[in-house]
């Protein structure tokens, strides 16, 4: 019987899990000898057969073989078929390898999930928000050797909300600007010079992802900031497009890294949230979306409705 380990890393935190797989790769060999010595696979389109052959292979010049595969336990919200021998024969695996399984937010009675727990070591990694989001504010400012004021850690967080990526960025500007000392509300508005456009960003996402808790009042902020109806209307067009163009490609077999260079994104983080939301919709649902976008759009342009009811009734109709 071997003694490979088997880690399970899922949640809407992607910054976070991401900082977890770095810590997992730097304790098991040196980075030449560990990039020798990992194979990534896409969950959606990986065989189980071809799984374990890269799980079962020894390491070569190294310590440990890696095997990380991105997105298979969503397979299981809807799926079972081979993959349920998965469990019998991590068993199997050489004490050289480690194989981990990352994905987004899963369901408590997703099959696989529930199979492997038992043996693995299982981490989620939630959204961060309220007083969580700025414990997370404050530690990231003390890692960087800096201190923060409480008026600073909620405007940061309310600027930026849980986009963790953006928030470490934002954190090292400000810990450049301050040049030791302490990070003040004005410092915020000072470096943070595209907050509103990262408040666009997290408003688009809670529409997409029908939290209307979040995404209207981020749209009345928007908007009292001095943001035009059709500017909003833009930034949700450009996102919605992107999730339908990351979902087609998705569909047809293409790697993740492939979908980065076709849709020529920079930002892995931006990749990733695409493709984690592109997979709570249908094709047919994103159409209904963007056509009921169209819409609102048309009723503005028209006169038929003022900006704001528009993008309202849109929030509400798409939330619903």
């Amino acid at each position: 019987m071997g003694k490979g380990l088997l880690y399970i890393l899922f949640g809407a935190d992607d910054f976070s899990l991401r900082e977890a797989l770095g810590e997992i790769k730097e304790g098991l060999d040196d980075r030449e000898a560990l990039s020798s010595n990992t194979t990534v696979f896409e969950g959606h389109q990986v065989r189980l057969n071809q799984l374990m052959d890269a799980c079962m292979a020894m390491p070569f010049l190294g310590s440990h073989r890696l095997v990380i595969v991105e997105g298979l336990l969503s397979r299981f919200e809807k799926e079972e078929g081979e993959w349920l021998a998965l469990k019998d024969r991590v068993g199997s695996m050489p004490q050289t390898t480690v194989l981990v399984l990352v994905d987004g937010p899963l369901k408590r009675d997703n099959t696989l999930l529930k199979g492997l727990a038992p043996l693995a070591s299982v981490k989620e990694f939630p959204p961060l928000k309220g007083a969580a989001l700025g414990e997370w504010v404050k530690r990231r400012v003390k890692e960087g050797k800096g201190t923060i004021s409480p008026q600073a850690v909620r405007l940061l967080a309310s600027l930026v909300g849980g986009n963790l990526w953006v928030l470490a960025s934002e954190i090292e500007k400000l810990l450049l600007y301050t040049s030791g000392r302490r990070i003040e509300e004005g410092d915020v508005n000072e470096v943070v010079s595209y907050a509103r456009e990262a408040s666009v960003f997290t408003m688009v996402d809670a529409l997409i992802e029908g939290r209307a808790a979040t995404a209207a009042p981020l749209l009345h902020r928007l908007l009292q900031e001095g943001a035009t109806a059709p500017y909003l209307v833009v930034m949700i067009t450009r996102q919605l497009r992107l999730l339908f163009q990351a979902k087609e490609l998705s569909l047809k077999g293409m790697a993740a890294s492939e979908i980065k260079n076709r849709l020529g994104l920079a930002s892995d983080y931006v990749l990733t949230k695409a493709l984690e939301q592109s997979r709570r919709y249908s094709m047919r649902r994103l159409e209904q979306v963007y056509r009921k976008l169209l819409e609102t759009d048309l009723s503005i342009k028209r006169g038929i409705w003022k900006g704001e009811l528009a993008l309202d009734l849109f929030v509400a109709e798409l939330c619903a």
